[in-house]
């Protein structure tokens, strides 16, 4: 089973059974490890051998006849013993599928799970556990899902809920689990949404379970989230490829303990998103969640989290993944979207090792206000957030790190980014609206007065080895930082010269340290400092031959808040 096979064991299993440092070899951790798996399994018992083929119950696989009974009839008798279920070779159309405890799905290459055209054959939406006071009857977001529906599929009956009809609903599924446990989707065949655009059943809905293991299928034409998890734990997408998605790829909502490896994702929405929404009417935080080995093809977002954030996000790590763009469809809109907008704290993440292709803006991190879902709005915080060894290339956006007036961004590091941007924009003016309230997205700015990166109240910036260059000659400033403070810059080169304009500007900064950067191309000025809090800036060490100046500072900046070695060019007012 792959879900005993594949979910391993933590080595700190070595601390509670007492085992002398001397003999903690790895070998001998494996094997206790080993000895420990036998034990439970008295408490998750393994399921049978015995493989129950869908045929044997009346399925006929003929792309034809409805084989909705036939397949739920053999689910039904493997759960009552724990076993596999065999979706042999052929094209079987179907409704809901309701899933069971200690069940193996395993659909064979060949085989084809086939939406049936008709909503009728699928669940309807389930009775939510709360309700909504007040007299709005559906949310925007759900009008906006209703309205992408043909005129003929509109009456579906849409309760008003917290969140969007997609977020929110999982017994409208193709394969439907609500409460179960140690349950295997696997296989090479195929599922097949069967609609030619969004709005329509999910291929695979799961909420409040755990021990869920997708390994190998395909997905295709899904026209709602494929791979949808609502308040589940210990989750395993594995080696899946998702095809023509016309909504999100894969969603973990309020769900603990997930990996998501080896996996080719292309949708139209975002790819990878996790969030944490209040479509059970209360929060549950997102955590411990691995994203590896993956490749992701959007309209939209690569990775993101959000926009539903009434709870809260921590410990997450997303490597080795390559980000592109779909190959029709308008470009991605960001490769990592990190967004708290519902009061959401977000702790603890790690991107390493990306790749991006014409993802307009690589990075967007953004802590709002909207408020959704609260009583009395309030921002939540985002805090802990390391990128590292990036390479973007055709971005046509600033990538941006920006939080609110009334919360800022804290301790946020970029290592080892080399940018590639289009270029091309004139120089325009700094000041940018503060929109708390605002749907996030990485353009919700509009074009951004920096060409790379734009921060605004962040408390904790580390920039280290970022490499700059624009395809073609660009009028704005690399770097815009804005009520930034405790800010380190080291290793930073940029072979833009915009004319007339810094390659940093610094409005409001408090607390930088500058070192080891240097500047390729000739620039009238390196570092411009603005704002009347600017204070404690140092530069050290800087190799600034090619700038004309090497500080600039207007006349509110207070005396004596920067200071500088034998860099090239004379600060001045």
């Amino acid at each position: 089973m792959s879900y005993r096979r594949e979910f391993g064991w933590p080595t700190e299993w070595s601390d509670q059974l007492n085992i002398p440092w001397r003999f903690r070899s790895q070998y001998f951790v494996q094997g206790a490890a080993k000895i420990i798996c036998l034990a439970l399994r008295c408490v998750y018992p393994a399921p049978a051998s015995t493989a129950l083929d869908v045929r044997e119950f009346g399925a006929k696989g003929d792309g034809v006849t409805k084989d909705t009974t036939a397949i739920q009839a053999a689910i039904d008798k493997a759960s009552s013993a724990g076993g596999t279920v065999v979706i042999s070779p052929g094209k079987y159309v179907s409704g809901t599928i309701h899933l069971r405890n200690n069940l193996t799905l395993q659909i064979a290459q060949g085989a084809t799970l086939v939406f049936s055209p008709n909503d009728e054959d699928f669940d309807p939406y389930e009775q939510l556990p709360y309700k909504i006071s007040g007299s709005r009857e559906k949310t925007e977001a759900q009008v906006s899902f209703v309205n992408h529906l043909p005129a003929e599929r509109r009456r579906l009956s849409v309760p008003p809920a917290y969140d969007d009809t997609e977020t929110t609903y999982f017994h409208y599924s193709l394969l439907s689990g609500d409460g179960v446990h140690h349950v295997a989707i696997e296989g090479t065949g195929t599922i097949d949404g069967n609609r030619p655009r969004r709005g329509g059943p999910k291929p695979i809905g799961i909420r409040n379970s755990e021990w869920i293991s997708v390994r190998g299928i395909t997905i295709r034409n899904a026209p709602n989230y494929n791979i949808s998890f609502l308040a589940t734990d210990h989750i395993e997408v594995e080696g899946v490829k998702l095809l023509n998605g016309y909504a999100d790829g894969v969603d973990t909502d309020g769900c603990r303990y997930i990996r998501v490896t080896n996996s080719y994702i292309d949708a139209w929405d975002d790819a990878v998103c996790p969030k944490a929404s209040m479509a059970l009417g209360k929060r549950r935080t997102t955590e411990h969640m691995v994203v590896a080995n993956c490749v992701l093809r959007t309209s939209c977002n690569n990775f993101k989290f959000g926009t539903e954030t009434a709870g809260d996000l921590r410990d997450v790590t997303v490597s080795n993944c390559v980000m592109l763009r779909r190959d029709s469809g308008r470009r991605p809109l960001g490769g990592i979207a990190i967004e708290s907008a519902d009061g959401s704290n977000i702790d603890g993440l790690a991107f390493s090792n990306i790749s991006m292709e014409d993802v307009i803006a690589p990075i967007f991190i953004r802590l709002g206000d909207r408020g959704r879902g609260m009583e009395k709005p309030a921002p939540g915080s985002i805090k802990n957030i390391s990128i590292q060894n990036v390479v973007a290339r055709g971005a046509s956006l600033a990538s941006s790190i920006t939080g609110i007036e009334s919360g800022h961004v804290v301790n946020v590091s970029l290592d080892g980014i080399n940018l590639t941007s289009m270029g091309g924009v004139a120089a325009r003016d700094a000041n940018v609206p503060e929109v708390p309230g605002k749907y996030p997205e990485a353009d919700m700015f509009g074009e951004l007065p920096a060409m790379a990166l734009y921060s605004r109240h962040v408390d904790g910036l580390t920039l280290r080895n970022i490499k700059i260059h624009a395809a073609e000659p660009d009028g704005r400033p690399a770097l815009i930082l804005d009520d930034v403070t405790r800010l380190e810059i080291s290793g930073f080169d940029s072979t833009n010269a915009p004319p007339h304009q810094p390659v940093l500007l610094f409005q409001n900064v408090a607390g930088a340290l500058l070192y080891g950067n240097r500047f390729s191309s000739a620039a009238d000025v390196f570092l411009s400092i603005r704002g009347t809090k600017s204070s404690d800036i140092a530069l050290r060490g800087n190799d600034l031959r090619h700038a004309r100046q090497a500080i600039q500072q207007s006349a509110e900046v207070p005396r004596g808040a920067v200071s500088a070695d034998a860099d090239r060019g004379a600060s001045s007012h």
